[in-house]
């Protein structure tokens, strides 16, 4: 039972954007399951897994961020913020679930280590890969 209550809130945080009508210009967040993608690429899995709510360009400005009650970080300035070295040890440990910051352990974003976790069937390389290979596409994403 553990298990479907964690994939069933899983896939109500996963956020796709819709718009009610014309004249409402609320927002809402349609939530669908986690698609299935390599964990051999890193853009994929941001696409798939972060760009709905940091924007396919990781500057916080995803079709569903309007919708959040906190606005997603701007993830292309994580080395400036962080005295010109990116904080790769940090990241993996948020993707992890390790840090606790509030976006990423509240209902409206997923900590993405259970996640992963569940995808490759309890297999650590295959988590290990997917939060290596993603944490090194944020990496490439950073603001020269």
């Amino acid at each position: 039972m553990g298990m479907r209550y964690f994939a069933c809130w899983v896939t109500l945080v996963l956020a796709s954007m819709t718009v009610a009508s014309a004249q409402e210009a609320k927002t809402q967040v349609k939530h669908e399951a986690a698609p299935a993608t390599s964990p051999a690429s890193g853009k994929d899995m941001f696409v798939s897994y972060c760009a709905s709510c940091h924007g396919k360009d990781a500057k916080g400005d995803g079709p569903a961020a309007g919708a959040l009650k906190s606005l997603p970080a701007d993830l292309t300035t994580l080395t400036k913020r962080n005295g010109g070295k990116y904080p790769s040890d940090k990241v993996t440990s948020i993707l992890r679930g390790q840090t606790n910051l509030v976006p990423h352990g509240d209902q409206e974003m997923p900590v993405w280590g259970p996640v992963f976790w569940r995808m490759s069937q309890g297999h650590e390389e295959q988590v290990q890969q997917r939060i290596a290979n993603l944490n090194r596409y944020i990496e490439s994403l950073q603001a020269k």
